[in-house]
């Protein structure tokens, strides 16, 4: 009796759960997919797509706005690809969205947050031609082995006026004369935003401005210097000029990647300078310039639509750079991503100021062995050869995952009666030292993590009015960190 009831238990379980299982394989769990969750359009419109699954019928019910079209909105079970349209230019001062209701009829929802941004500038795209990779074959990561040695024409077009800074202006004996002593890549920061727009309200950058810049450039390619041309600005990456900021990116960079168009590989664009970025929202509205400036550049045409291009990491900043950009920012072209950073470690040695600072006491002396008993409270505490290593470390993941980093600029500066005069080194053999020795070691680190470096020169190592050498000492240490 007792088996009996036990066996009778055993079926009514097994019956309990076979209908179980035929109840949840006829009545399956509701699903309802949305591929994104927004989407932003230029302020000129176009097309996107999202995809939406579902196991159940599904419909999309919103308000209507005049100013965007949906090609679908309903459907069955399964996958369907849905076209969604701006209609027109976003003309208003500021970003227009609305939200896209989507449900299903066994109870789910979901949102989808589609904005489009203001036309502040007019479009100067105005000839794109077909693509054309003559010239334009290599790789972000070839092309970066191809720079042997690199330098910066610094503080001369990126003043207020060419050479404002600077005892000349650049001439073509110069660029012959740096690919002379070895440097067959230059970093080129430019000035567009600040003193070269003939008409602000519309951003048009003086056409006699682009035709200098491009004489430069010029001057660079055919002597087979390969030249990375920057904006030398540095936009705030924060929302409420989020806007501005990528209508400024896509105006400027039309005009200067259409007047650059024929160049060969030779020529990379850097979008920005030094963009202040500290947080991950941040950085999300960084990658935001940035893709504004590979899209524009794309969009042109021709040998632009395989140019090498150069993002900047947050702030330039390695460390930043490496908790912030895990995700690179969207280029249509594969393999034509260069990441740039930037380092003056420890700032306190290596940036020239008049007597101590609100930032920090100046160091005079740096580097193991390099520490003055005349002196001893000039030494540097933090930021010697260990931190350099784990700096320039941290970017050996982009490297090591195929996108090349540039360190777009480094440099320390000697002081000297005429740099500083009332605040020399009462231990100057040190000091000389000291500086060499940062600058071979931080040359040779960056080499060491497959990094490009690209020296800060402004007319303390070289004078460019003249083309000789100012500072052998300084050279030679440069090219130590090459060996």
């Amino acid at each position: 009796m007792k088996i009996k009831y036990s066996f009778n238990i055993l079926i009514f379980l097994i019956t309990v759960i076979s209908l179980s299982s035929c109840k949840k394989s006829n009545n399956p769990d509701p699903e309802l997919t949305v591929s994104a969750s927004t989407i932003t359009f230029r302020g000129e419109g176009g097309t996107q797509d999202i995809s939406i699954s579902a196991n159940a019928d599904w419909s999309i019910s919103n308000p209507v706005y005049s100013w965007l079209q949906i090609s679908t909105t309903s459907g069955s079970s399964g996958s369907t690809v849905i076209h969604l349209t701006t209609l027109s230019q976003n003309t208003a001062a500021a970003s227009r969205s609305g939200i896209v209701y989507i449900s299903s009829s066994n109870g789910q929802g979901r949102r989808l947050i589609v904005s489009q941004a203001p036309v502040i500038y007019p479009s100067y795209n105005t000839s794109p031609i077909a693509p054309d990779m003559t010239g334009m074959t290599s790789t972000a990561v070839q092309l970066a082995a191809k720079m042997k040695m690199g330098i910066n024409f610094g503080n001369t077009m990126e003043s207020p006026n060419e050479g404002d800074w600077q005892n000349s202006k650049l001439t073509e004996s110069y660029v012959k004369y740096v690919k002379q002593l070895g440097f067959n890549a230059v970093r080129l920061p430019c000035n567009w935003v600040w003193t070269h727009l003939s008409d602000r309200k519309k951003a048009t950058i003086d056409p006699v401005w682009l035709a200098r810049v491009k004489e430069v450039v010029g001057w660079c390619v055919a002597n087979d210097v390969y030249v990375i041309l920057n904006s030398h600005d540095s936009p705030n990456a924060n929302a409420a000029k989020q806007d501005s900021v990528n209508a400024m990116q896509k105006a400027i960079w039309e005009q200067i990647a259409t007047t650059m168009r024929d160049f060969d590989e030779h020529l990379i664009f850097a979008g920005l300078n030094e963009p202040p970025a500290n947080t991950a929202g941040q950085m999300a509205i960084l990658n935001g310039y940035h893709e504004t400036f590979i899209n524009a550049v794309r969009a042109t045409g021709g040998k632009n639509s395989y140019r090498v291009l150069v993002v900047q990491g947050p702030t330039t900043d390695s460390y930043l750079t490496s908790d912030l950009m895990t995700t690179m920012p969207h280029d249509p072209v594969p393999n034509k991503l260069m990441v740039e950073v930037h380092s003056y470690t420890p700032s306190v040695f290596t940036i020239l100021t008049d007597g101590d600072v609100s930032w920090g006491k100046m160091v005079y002396y740096w580097g193991a062995g390099n520490h003055s008993t005349i002196e001893p409270d000039r030494n540097a505490t933090f930021g010697e050869e260990s931190s350099l290593i784990t700096e320039y470390g941290k970017m050996k993941k982009f490297v090591d995952n195929g996108i090349p980093v540039m360190l777009g600029e480094y440099a320390a500066w000697r002081r000297t009666a005429a740099t500083n005069s009332q605040y020399l080194p009462k231990d100057l053999a040190m000091h000389n030292k000291s500086v060499n020795d940062w600058t071979t070691f931080s040359t040779k680190t960056m080499r060491a993590n497959g990094i490009m470096p690209f020296f800060w020169e402004i007319g303390f190592m070289l004078d460019r009015k003249n083309n000789v050498i100012k500072d052998q000492a300084m050279y030679d240490a440069l090219k130590a960190g090459y060996n």
